[in-house]
C-alpha cells in the first residue's frame, strides 16, 4: 500500500472554480474603476493557465501591465479569494473527508503541495480543519525556483518518502512525481486538460476512486 499521498490543492482537494470567478471579476472590476482595464473579465484564460504560479498568472493575463501593477492586482486578487473562502463560498471536492480519515486509519501519510500562496492554503486548511489529517502543507512560495517539482522533492527529502504518489489535475504534477520517482495520479476534474492526463500514471474521475488504487499498488 502507498505510504505516503502528496495532494494538490486548487482542482484536486479544492473546488477552486467556486470562488475564483467572484474573486476575478471583483479585481478586474477595480481596475476597471481605476481606468487600468478595458474590456471583459479574462476568466478562460484564467481557467487555461491554471495551476501555475501567480506571479505567471498576472504576467499572462496583464502582460503590458507594469510590475508595480501586476503585485498590487496580486495583493488585491488574494484578499478578494481569501474573503470568499472564510465567508464559505467555496467548497471541498466531495470524498475529501472520507478519504483522508480512511488514509489515517491506514497509516498513510497526507501531504499538501501546492501552487497557491502561504495565507490562501491556510485560510483553506484551516476552514476545512485539514490538518486533522493533513501532516503539513506546502506553498510554492517556500521554493526559490517556484517549480512544482523541487516543492514535491523538498517533502520527499524532509520525510523520507519512499513509497509515495502524487494526486493532482495538470501537468506540474504529474511532473513532479514522476521527477521524485512517485506514482503520479491525475485527477479528471474541472481544470484538468485531454492532454495532459494521459501521461499520468493513473486517472481518476473521484477521490474515493483512491482507496482501491493505493491499497492495490505494491
Amino acid at each position: 500500500m502507498v505510504q505516503s499521498l502528496i495532494f494538490d490543492m486548487d482542482g484536486t482537494l479544492f473546488q477552486t472554480d467556486r470562488i475564483l470567478g467572484l474573486a476575478l471579476d471583483d479585481t478586474f472590476e477595480h481596475l476597471r474603476s481605476m481606468d487600468k482595464w478595458n474590456g471583459a473579465t479574462p476568466i478562460e484564460k484564467y481557467r487555461e493557465i491554471m495551476g501555475v504560479p501567480l506571479p505567471n498568472v498576472w504576467e499572462t493575463l496583464m502582460p503590458t501591465h507594469s510590475k508595480e501593477e501586476r503585485e498590487l492586482t496580486d495583493g488585491y486578487f488574494l484578499e478578494r479569494l481569501l474573503e470568499n473562502i472564510r465567508d464559505g463560498n467555496g467548497a471541498l471536492y466531495p470524498g475529501v473527508e472520507d478519504l483522508f480519515s480512511y488514509l489515517k486509519e491506514n497509516r498513510c501519510s497526507i501531504y499538501i503541495a501546492s501552487n497557491g500562496l502561504i495565507d490562501y492554503l491556510e485560510a483553506i486548511v484551516s476552514y476545512y480543519r485539514l490538518d486533522r489529517w493533513v501532516t503539513e502543507t506546502f506553498s510554492i512560495e517556500q521554493i526559490d525556483s517556484m517549480n512544482k517539482s523541487h516543492l514535491v522533492r523538498s517533502i520527499v527529502q524532509k520525510y523520507g518518502i519512499t513509497n509515495g504518489a502524487v494526486v493532482g489535475d495538470r501537468l506540474s504534477d504529474i511532473n513532479a512525481a514522476k521527477d521524485n520517482g512517485l506514482l503520479s495520479i491525475g485527477c479528471n476534474f474541472d481544470f484538468a486538460r485531454e492532454e495532459e492526463l494521459p501521461q499520468a500514471d493513473v486517472v481518476i474521475d473521484d477521490l474515493l476512486e483512491l482507496k482501491k488504487i493505493i491499497s492495490e499498488d505494491s
